[in-house]
């Protein structure tokens, strides 16, 4: 019997569960430490460090670890790649505190790039691969990294801005078909070789440095609403936090169902096997991903990109248990009409956060495949990815909800106002959230760090109110953004670049809603006095000079500025009616 199929559930609360899984002497033990001086409930029993899960994951040698194509790793051939790549920028001069960027799609070499500048103690600053030339220029210069892992496509977008990037000293390049185009630019081939060749490099040691679980370990971008993006600044105990709270949310679902706790220990276990459609430079890919599939052994498919036929090729091949991302992977999987093709019967779990979606997807899932568990979370790359988790009976009964929070952090509504009113359960306000998992501040900005930060606690600029349970429930974004497919869109940087176009007088992006992306960019533009500009013209002037993802997909021409309130902002519910009367049937 699964864990939902219980018919007297639930047989404990939320509290109940967590406090039985959390007490002394268990799994998922508890301690509260002082951290920069704010007493922290943490993990006993995580890792230390990003440095041990490299370390346990050489527990599994002979397991494969990451496939791509015809291309396969195990972690043993992974642990030498990553060792090999290590100490080459040792050599090139990487030392503690240094910067080391990763930027490239998923392929088994990112794993290795980033691995490997833990180990000689770098921040590594994972950058987004959608991101156009200027984007990646500024994260590299705002980053000041001294070393660059990229893939070809990316060298590409960055090949012109080598020379205004003093700080970079070295880009290692993936997959490179020319000669290198710069006396800076070597390919990555010629230190660990092609992938099926890692199991016959040389087995080095670790290289000698101290790594603490309050040092600093990455720096994660996120959009910004001053449109630039911020850098926030992570340490290892918040890359490894993922791993007890990850694990804690499946297992609370035996403890409420009444049935006794599965193994644990991951080498008794069968290899779980993931299909990984999210970038690894995400904190979802990176952090609750990456990390908890090493510690356990696991493996990591990956793909060029999305496309659901091939995604179900794979995951039949491969025996594929957990996959998703955003709802978009979910409805594609479901609705798409050669799944019945394929056998699809070894997922186990179909999960999913980072762009609304309709509670009828919880149902679909549960009914397309009856033996998994559709699940979803909420979480910021200010949070290092999940601070809830939300699965199987629990998301089936509220599926609205994105789940309670691991029980290392701390959830309250306060009053908007004043940032201080805790607000009592069931009331909407602005979330402020606390724990392990919540990063040390911005890179280099201590202004927004002020604001955002505070003794402890993350101000995050959602509107939420917790039910008496402890159920978290999302009800607006404080912050002027909408979330496509997963993707962060700040609508102040889409329209800072409309009103840089000649003919733009006023403008302001919406979102709208989509199926299976949840929300997509749309725009409504007033043009100058004897302006002219196409939509097309708009979306070209917009795509030329932000990520793809960005682009208004729909762009209306307002004729007068635009309906602004009292104090002068303008009254985007009203704008996005107008979107909603086109969609709608005649």
């Amino acid at each position: 019997m699964s864990v939902s199929e219980a018919s007297d559930w639930p047989v404990m609360s939320i509290a109940e569960a967590h406090a039985r899984l959390t007490a002394p002497g268990e799994r998922f033990e508890i301690v509260e430490i002082p951290i920069r001086g704010i007493p922290t409930r943490v993990w006993k029993n995580a890792p230390p460090t990003l440095r041990d899960v490299f370390l346990n994951a050489r527990g599994f040698p002979d397991r494969d670890f990451l496939v791509y194509d015809d291309e396969r790793a195990t972690y043993e051939a992974f642990a030498r790649a990553t060792l090999t790549l290590a100490h080459r920028l040792q050599a090139d001069g990487v030392a503690k505190g240094d910067r080391v960027a990763v930027i490239m799609r998923n392929l088994p070499e990112w794993p290795v790039a980033f691995f490997a500048g833990v180990l000689t103690g770098a921040i590594v600053t994972p950058l987004n691969a959608w991101w156009t030339g200027p984007e990646l220029e500024y994260g590299l210069a705002d980053s000041a990294s001294k070393v660059a892992i990229v893939d070809d496509e990316r060298l590409g977008r960055i090949a012109d801005s080598l020379g205004r990037l003093p700080d970079l000293q070295r880009v290692y390049v993936s997959r490179l078909a020319e000669a290198p185009p710069h006396p800076k630019v070597a390919r990555l081939e010629d230190v660990i070789g092609p992938v099926n060749g890692w199991k016959d490099l040389p087995d080095l040691p670790l290289p000698e440095v101290e790594l603490g679980p309050e040092e600093d370990a990455t720096i994660l971008y996120t959009s910004g609403t001053t449109g630039r993006p911020k850098g926030a600044l992570g340490t290892h105990r918040n890359m490894t936090s993922n791993i007890g709270a990850g694990g804690i949310s499946a297992v609370r679902n035996f403890l409420r169902a009444g049935q006794p706790l599965p193994e644990s220990d991951p080498h008794k276990l069968p290899q779980r096997v993931t299909l990984l459609v999210v970038p690894f430079f995400h904190a979802t890919g990176l952090s609750a991903t990456l990390g908890p599939t090493m510690n356990a052994g696991g493996k990591i498919v990956l793909m060029r990109r999305w496309d659901a036929e091939p995604a179900m090729r794979l995951i039949e091949r491969e025996k594929v248990m957990s996959t998703g991302g955003v709802p978009t992977i979910a409805w594609q999987l479901i609705e798409h009409p050669a799944r019945h093709k394929y056998d699809l019967s070894s997922l186990v779990a179909v999960t999913y956060g980072g762009a609304p979606s309709a509670p009828e997807l919880v149902r679909r899932i549960a009914e397309t495949f009856p033996g998994s568990q559709p699940g979803n979370g909420w979480g910021m790359t200010e949070t290092t990815a999940t601070f809830t988790s939300h699965l199987g009976r629990d998301y089936q009964n509220r599926p609205d909800s994105a789940g309670p929070a691991a029980p290392v952090g701390e959830m309250q509504v306060r009053d908007p106002a004043d940032g201080k009113t805790v607000l009592p359960s069931g009331s909407v306000g602005e979330l402020w959230v606390k724990g392990p998992q919540v990063v040390k501040g911005y890179w280099n900005k201590p202004e927004a760090t002020a604001e955002t930060f505070v003794d402890g606690w993350l101000r995050t600029g959602d509107l939420a109110r917790i039910d008496e349970e402890g159920f978290l429930f999302i009800i607006d974004r404080a912050k002027d953004m909408l979330i496509r497919g997963g993707e962060n869109i700040y609508c102040v940087e889409v329209e800072n670049v409309l009103f840089d176009h000649p003919a733009v007088m006023d403008a302001a992006l919406v979102g709208i809603s989509h199926k299976t992306l949840g929300e997509e960019p749309a725009a409504v533009v007033c043009l100058r006095p004897g302006g002219q500009a196409s939509e097309r013209e708009l979306r070209d002037f917009v795509r030329a000079r932000l990520a793809a993802f960005k682009v208004p997909v729909k762009i209306v021409f307002w004729p007068e500025m635009l309906p602004r309130n009292a104090n002068g902002k303008i009254v985007k519910t009203e704008l996005k009616r107008v979107f909603d009367k086109a969609e709608a049937p005649a």
